[in-house]
């Protein structure tokens, strides 16, 4: 395997828009090129569970975010529901407590060999990159330090049989350097809030460039409007791989 291609299957470019118009232009350009796309809330609940389809079929793969957080029988049955339409990984929200997140996985485990595919990755969303360490201790009344919280988080997901976690880049290396109960390629980290030395950081307040991320430790990089608002998306994702065969080469 090519050093481009291992880049590539690093990349997951973010499909945070209302347009269908918007996103297909999209996947026409890039689908060849990165390894995921994710469909997030505001896409989805624009267009509904089609865009999984669309993408599907056009030989793309699908990370859900839907960040699912509710009673363990509404989650089991929604992520079944996510697994039926072929998506190669989808989330929710760690804060469900272990329960969630067992009926969750079992979910994923049985709607996968029900229906004869392959299971995707179920991942645990920790602290969201927009969020602070005041906005912790002060709007959610959470006393621990973000880190040691986040953590806290990794090691409940990998308890109950999560495949990964979602984290900000900067504490990818915490978190990659404290686990000891399965190989650094068997646990993913998906890092949000990528943003290149030339990109705008907008509402993200955790961030990192390609390069630190992975280095830190980073499995999978989540990336949006540096490429989706970029005049030339496909140049901003040979940036973006370009930086990417730099760490991985390390």
């Amino acid at each position: 395997m090519t050093t481009k291609i291992q880049a590539k299957d690093h990349l997951i470019v973010a499909l945070d828009t209302s347009s269908e118009e918007e996103a297909l232009k999209l996947i026409k350009k890039l689908s060849n090129k990165i390894g995921y796309f994710k469909v997030g809330l505001e896409l989805f609940s624009c267009i509904g569970p089609k865009i999984i389809d669309i993408i599907k079929d056009d030989g793309g793969k699908v990370f859900f975010d839907g960040k699912f957080l509710d009673i363990p029988n509404t989650v089991s049955k929604a992520v079944a529901n996510i697994v039926k339409h072929k998506a190669d990984m989808l989330n929710v929200y760690m804060s469900g407590g272990a329960n969630m997140l067992q009926e969750a996985k079992k979910s994923v485990i049985e709607a996968a060999k029900t229906n004869n595919l392959p299971q995707p990755k179920l991942l645990g969303v920790t602290v969201l990159t927009s969020m602070t360490s005041d906005v912790l201790e002060n709007d959610l009344k959470i006393q621990t330090q973000l880190n040691d919280y986040v953590l806290h988080l990794a090691m409940l997901g990998i308890k109950n049989g999560l495949d990964g976690i979602i984290c900000s880049a900067n504490e990818a290396r915490l978190i990659r350097d404290r686990i000891e109960f399965q190989t650094k390629d068997d646990f993913l980290i998906v890092t949000p809030g990528i943003r290149p030395a030339w990109a705008q950081k907008n509402d993200q307040k955790r961030i990192a460039t390609p390069e630190e991320a992975i280095k830190n430790g980073a499995t999978h990089l989540v990336v949006g409007r540096p490429i989706t608002d970029s005049k030339d998306p496909v140049d901003a994702v040979n940036k973006i791989l370009e930086e990417i065969e730099d760490a991985i080469r390390v």
